[in-house]
């Protein structure tokens, strides 16, 4: 994939026919033509070192469905999912929500 940017302009060129058919999806989950269309904003950090990734959650949409895994909480906390930017509140001794497929982080 290149990027390009010029100013506030970030222009994505697929450069693979598996690149271009995610750039279509991800176009139709974002682009509304009758209503109002949805917008990425960045979540986490990028340090290449660390992670060679950027992540984004698209305003506006549906976050993932949250089920529950087989860890419990030590205390009473909010954890968030790194995808998605949901929150929830979870006593001690409950156990702790999977969303966007990954196991939600403590933030307190």
């Amino acid at each position: 994939m290149k990027i390009s940017l010029d100013k506030n302009v970030v222009d994505f060129v697929p450069e693979t026919p598996a690149e271009t058919a995610a750039m279509e999806v991800l176009w139709r989950k974002i682009i509304d033509c009758a209503g109002i269309s949805k917008t990425l904003a960045p979540i986490g950090e990028y340090i290449p070192s660390k992670k060679n990734q950027l992540s984004f959650v698209i305003e506006g949409g549906d976050g993932g469905k949250t089920v529950w895994s087989e860890t419990t909480s030590a205390t009473n906390c909010t954890y968030v999912c790194g995808i998605c930017n949901k929150y929830m509140n979870v006593k001690a001794g409950d156990t702790v929500p999977l969303c966007c497929g990954k196991l939600m982080e403590n933030v307190d």
